[in-house]
């Protein structure tokens, strides 16, 4: 039996979500629209559908600038 553990999960979600923001900000300009669902309503967005995908990074980058900041802190 095929057990998943966190390290399936992660790869799975990221690939969904790497779907999901492909679609959202390259494909939709090209696709005939989807009508009345999540994706229909990105394709329809000019603006927010970039905020929720570039939050990701800008968090991360946050997070680990710091975490560093607090390494730097603390080993001083």
């Amino acid at each position: 039996m095929l057990r998943l553990n966190y390290g399936h999960a992660i790869i799975v979600f990221s690939a969904m979500f790497f779907a999901f923001a492909s679609y959202a900000i390259m494909f939709s300009a090209f696709l005939p629209p989807a009508g009345d669902s999540v994706f229909g309503w990105l394709a329809r967005d000019k603006h927010y559908k970039y905020f929720a995908i570039f939050i990701i990074p800008t968090t991360g980058y946050f997070v680990i600038a710091n975490w560093v900041g607090w390494q730097y802190y603390r080993n001083s």
